[in-house]
């Protein structure tokens, strides 16, 4: 017996993870020989791994009989595959789970397999039902196996959500994101139509009517062939809605890549539509993907260049819009490798580099114009701290709010999306005004 090409790919992915690369780069690649059916089957897999590795390795450790990092890297990524098949995968016989791990590891560790057997043996024979921390002696304990995410964000959150708020917010990011389009030249309504002519269930986001969500995600092929449009959640949509720029504006985006608010502000918001958007991002390849999505979504007023956005190319915008790099963790149930990748020394250097950004951003505001900082990071210190610490040196602009915004998101002004309270990504934004 060996193991299934599905298995193997789902391994190819974690291994490219574990060398440094983000999961929706690996996960197409390695999906691409698949069947349709083993490609739904993979994804499941591979990112359910990567969500509850936390999980996953608590009980691993109940019966691996020595420390998770002295295995290979390789037999502790099986075994994870293993356990989450166990444990997840109702649909996977027990007996195949076990087996088709121990083959996976018979190539390059033939010395492993009665390991993995064993292991995988005993976590089929508990359920996954072992002993952890408590929840409330030990929240932190808790929330970093069962929650399966990092002690460090565990603690911060608690302290600023209270357990109650981390655990909802934890329950979130392990919940399974839907998917959400946002038709490009073309009406909501129409494109719904048209979605649903085809068979596509979809319907309009109630607090976001420019979005529309799909029922099933494995059509998202299908209804980007049929209209025009780019995926987008909710969180974002609303950013682009906050930043609104004005009839004929020259806006100036300069973290523009990967683009999705970039169409979306070129698209127009309400009634207005701005007159033509400067893209701009300091990689030209993560351009590449702004520049697919605009040759496929039809024309829209955008121009794209390369530049640093710390040393804008451009001078007197109407509106500059900041969409700053920043830890990300308003978006780990959609990039579900992210919270394995940031750390608190990250925060630190990520904080530097946006005040620069910002800095380098306001000398491009044309006098009277606007500043829009925005991050979806859920981070104090990278959201309300960095506008503070801005509006300290630049006294030429003042804190604004949006007219006839909806104030279910806002927070003295500035945008604020939790996904524990608004079940979409999370998203933070200030609008800055330049004085005359």
């Amino acid at each position: 017996m060996t193991a299934t090409p599905a298995r193997w790919a789902a391994l190819a992915v974690l291994r490219a993870v574990r060398g440094g690369e983000f999961v929706d780069q690996a996960l197409p690649r390695e999906l691409a020989p698949l069947d349709a059916r083993d490609r739904a089957w993979t994804r499941e897999l591979t990112l359910g791994v990567i969500r509850l590795r936390g999980r996953i390795d608590h009980v691993l450790g109940s019966f691996a009989h020595r420390p998770l990092d002295t295995l290979d890297p390789d037999i502790l990524d099986i075994l994870r595959l293993g356990a989450y098949q166990l444990l997840e995968m109702d649909g996977v016989p027990p007996w195949a789970a076990v087996s088709q791990s121990v083959e996976l590891a018979r190539p390059g560790h033939p010395s492993a397999t009665g390991l993995v057997n064993a292991v995988l043996r005993a976590v089929r024979r508990s359920g996954g039902s072992v002993e952890g921390p408590s929840r409330t002696a030990d929240p932190i304990g808790w929330l970093s196996t069962q929650g399966s995410h990092p002690a460090w964000l565990a603690e911060r959150w608690i302290r600023r959500f209270g357990i109650e708020g981390a655990s909802a917010l934890i329950d979130a990011n392990n919940s399974r994101p839907p998917l959400y389009l946002r038709p490009v030249g073309i009406k909501v309504g129409t494109a719904v139509e048209r979605w649903r002519e085809v068979g596509i269930a979809c319907e309009r986001v109630e607090a976001v009517p420019e979005l529309v969500m799909l029922d099933e995600a494995r059509t998202v092929l299908d209804a980007l062939a049929r209209v025009p449009s780019i995926a987008q959640d909710p969180a974002a949509a609303l950013v682009v809605r906050y930043v609104a720029p004005e009839e004929g504006a020259i806006v100036a985006d300069v973290c523009a890549a990967p683009g999705g608010k970039t169409i979306g502000l070129a698209s127009g918001t309400g009634s207005a539509s701005p007159r033509l958007v400067l893209a701009a991002d300091a990689s030209i390849q993560r351009l590449g993907r702004l520049l697919e999505n605009l040759e496929r979504v039809g024309p829209v007023p955008v121009r794209v260049h390369v530049a640093d956005a710390r040393k804008p190319a451009i001078r007197n915008a109407d509106v500059v819009f900041v969409d700053a790099p920043c830890t990300g963790t308003g978006t780990f149930r959609r990039h579900v490798d992210g919270r394995w990748r940031v750390g608190p020394g990250d925060l630190m250097a990520l904080m530097a580099l946006q005040s620069q950004i910002l800095d380098g951003a306001a000398t491009i505001v044309a006098p009277g114009g606007l500043l829009v900082y925005a991050t979806c990071s859920l981070e104090d210190e990278e959201n309300d701290g960095r506008v503070a610490a801005f509006l300290e040196r630049h006294e030429d602009f003042h804190l604004e709010s949006p007219d006839g915004f909806d104030s279910e998101f806002l927070d003295d002004g500035m945008l604020r999306v939790l996904p524990q309270a608004h079940g979409f990504d999370g998203a933070f934004a200030a609008r800055l005004r330049r004085r005359e």
